[in-house]
């Protein structure tokens, strides 16, 4: 081959590899569209199936939850089925009357559109939510009594509370006397009793300051922000005490194990079936 056959190719080459380059990017601006969308539609899904993000708006948590700390709510184990229990923070929707006035909303006006439509989506809280946050003292059933004077009792256990906030006291500021949960309702109180509109406040109102569990939206398991608040949100050891602990009357015992258990029982089924078969093919 002669030099300038060798030129005329390698520039050949090059145009080629030019073109292609220029063809992948091309793809690429193409495509991306396509990948936002598709990224957009299964944060929707998970949103609206799995796990949303909730927004502190008030110290009513404190110091379990401070205002402004962003959480991971749990919306899939209620499609199996799963009920609110005693000792869980749950976000859940206003019963009637309990929030007082609208949400906050930031005063700049491209935030606001930002925040809208990553809320619809649920990579960030809602601007316009309307949800509330407490921990779940007593269930459907369950019998509590708050006094001035006295720990928080449910089904006459008084409750050893070391998540309320430092310098509160369980019912003093708002005493709300002996009543009784009715079935498929919540009796719900913040963390930081002295700073919290929670069940108390709203005994002398239509829903008697019952949350009905068809209004829990979810359990909230994780601070997810800031990074330094990080954390678990577990049910404390106040509520395993055994009188206590006993079946609510709203537990359903179909209702899904805990995960521990049931990937054990995922794995053990398999092995048990694989292991008959394997009798089985012995025998023949």
């Amino acid at each position: 081959m002669s030099v300038e056959q060798t030129t005329e190719t390698d520039q050949a080459d090059e145009a080629g590899g030019k073109g292609a380059a220029g063809s992948k990017k091309r793809s690429f601006w193409r495509e991306l569209p396509v990948l936002v969308v598709i990224a957009l539609l299964l944060s929707l899904g998970i949103k609206t199936f799995f796990v949303q993000a909730f927004s502190i708006p008030s110290g009513s948590m404190q110091h379990t939850l401070e205002k402004g700390d962003r959480v991971l709510v749990d919306k899939f184990t209620p499609w199996f089925g799963a009920t609110p229990d005693r000792g869980e923070v749950v976000v859940f929707r206003d019963p009637g009357g309990w929030l007082e006035g609208p949400p906050e909303q930031s005063g700049n006006s491209v935030m606001r559109g930002v925040q809208t439509v990553l809320g619809v989506v649920g990579l960030m809280p809602s601007a316009d939510e309307k949800d509330l946050i407490k921990r779940v003292i007593a269930v459907g059933g369950d019998t509590v009594e708050c006094n001035s004077g006295s720990p928080v009792k449910v089904n006459g256990v008084p409750l050893d509370e070391p998540y309320i906030y430092p310098g509160a006291t369980p019912c003093d500021n708002e005493p709300a006397g002996t009543v009784k949960v009715p079935k498929d309702h919540l009796w719900v109180m913040g963390d930081h009793r002295d700073d919290s509109r929670d069940s108390r406040y709203h005994t002398r109102e239509a829903g008697g300051g019952f949350v009905p569990v068809d209004n829990v939206i979810g359990r909230a398991f994780v601070v997810a922000w800031p990074l330094s608040h990080w954390d678990t949100l577990p049910v404390p050891d106040t509520f395993d005490q055994a009188p206590l602990g006993a079946p609510a009357p709203h537990d359903n015992p179909l209702d899904s194990p805990p995960a521990p258990e049931a990937a054990a029982l995922a794995a053990a089924v398999p092995l048990a079936v694989w292991q008959r078969r394997r009798a089985r093919a012995r025998r023949r």
